[in-house]
């Protein structure tokens, strides 16, 4: 597939009217949680590219570029609301919230097993068993507040148990970032770090809002640590960008990828009604590719080839299991970051930053709403709650009647 092949359809007349823009939700009953993960996807890279788009507006002065940018942000408002709307009334935050770290989950988990760039598999290797912990928090925390299973909600697709535990994911900002991205990086790169950065921008912009609208102090707690870690997340896959890239040579490859992704929705969606408005969405994209193309043209003299060189999208992402590559990946849970470098806790400075910020952010392990959510739980039904296809494959993991607390915070 090749959009730059494709007639595009005239931007002018794509426009809906509120009842087009209202659609019908999923059913949370009997929803596959891969449908519910798309729509979560597809919902934060439309926030992606509204987002991307004021920013340019605010760096352009040229007013005919900027209204081409207005009108093209339009439509992707209506098409991020849409999507937004597809979530259920009786859908609970945490219900969701579960769905957006099993897309964290596997999303991070396939484009690690895809990329070529060493940095960029490290950086999702590394951040992927930090998404899987948090899953594991919000699940004790829905199974103690609302009595409700999670492992009901990701289908059995995706393990719930410990990752890198929350309380050691804590960095000095220092050590957030990775080397900058590469113009000559493989296309497939380029598209996974710019997919996995609106992905975990979406969750820290949910979680940001979220954490102060909870109902509970310890659902609140536990919003607002996370947040900070997908802060981390958000700042350390957004520095694998390529800086050197011009506004409309994004702007491209942002459209591109939208395409990219609507494509693959479409082709990997079971819901008929939801597979049909990808299918809308995936012409309107087609659409926005020729119109960033035509104004890479116009105001940079660019061809789009020398930004996507061939134009042919790669392999469709494809969602499914990865069980067993995420418990390969928990070899590096006692990583933590020294500047662009991931290495075990036990190989840092005894007086680098690391260990000056977690004093400052966790002083005392019981004060941590990540580490209270799993000790409450245990005391009220005397083991934490998971949903294992076996025992974990780190022995310092596998005691349901304690909270690590030390594994890779502390030298072991």
């Amino acid at each position: 597939m090749n959009p730059f092949q494709l007639k595009p359809e005239p931007l002018a007349e794509q426009f809906m009217d509120w009842q087009k823009m209202y659609p019908k939700a999923y059913d949370k009953m009997t929803v596959d949680p891969y449908t519910r993960t798309r729509v979560i996807l597809m919902n934060g890279t439309e926030y992606e590219a509204v987002k991307f788009s004021h920013q340019f507006q605010r760096h352009e002065s040229n007013n005919d570029l900027r209204r081409e940018l207005a009108l093209t942000r339009r439509q992707e408002q209506q098409q991020q609301k849409k999507i937004a709307c597809l979530k259920p009334l009786d859908e609970s935050v945490l219900e969701h919230t579960i769905g957006y770290e099993q897309l964290a989950v596997d999303l991070t988990a396939m484009l690690a097993q895809r990329v070529t760039c060493a940095p960029v598999k490290s950086a999702l290797d590394f951040a992927l068993l930090e998404d899987f912990d948090h899953l594991y928090r919000y699940a004790d925390l829905m199974e103690m507040e609302a009595g409700i299973h999670a492992e009901k909600l990701v289908g059995g697709y995706t393990e719930i148990m410990p990752g890198r535990p929350t309380i050691s994911e804590h960095r000095a900002p220092f050590d957030a970032l990775c080397a900058p991205g590469k113009p000559d990086a493989p296309l497939f790169d380029k598209l996974a770090v710019g997919i996995i950065t609106a992905a975990e921008q979406q969750t820290m912009n949910y979680y940001m809002n979220i954490c102060g609208l909870y109902t509970t102090d310890l659902g609140r707690k536990l919003y607002q640590e996370i947040g900070m870690i997908e802060e981390q997340h958000v700042t350390q896959y957004g520095s694998l960008k390529d800086p050197a890239a011009t506004w409309l040579e994004c702007l491209l490859m942002h459209e591109y990828t939208e395409a990219y992704l609507y494509y693959s929705c479409m082709e990997d969606e079971t819901d008929p009604d939801i597979r049909a408005l990808w299918e809308v969405f995936f012409r309107l994209e087609v659409a926005h590719v020729h119109h960033a193309a035509d104004l890479l043209a116009r105001f940079e003299k660019k061809d789009w080839q020398q930004v996507i060189p061939k134009g042919d999208f790669p392999e469709p992402l494809h969602f499914s299991p990865n069980i067993e590559y995420v418990r390969s990946a928990l070899n590096m849970v006692d990583f933590t970051a020294e500047k662009e470098i991931f290495k075990p806790v036990s190989m840092l400075p005894r007086d680098y930053d690391f260990f000056r910020y977690q004093q400052m952010v966790n002083p005392s392990a019981d004060g941590v709403p990540s580490h209270q959510v799993i000790d409450r739980a245990i005391r009220s039904r005397g083991k934490d709650y998971r949903a294992e296809t076996a025992p974990s494959p780190i022995p310092a993991l596998r005691n349901r009647t304690v909270d690590n607390t030390t594994l890779g915070r502390m030298y072991q």
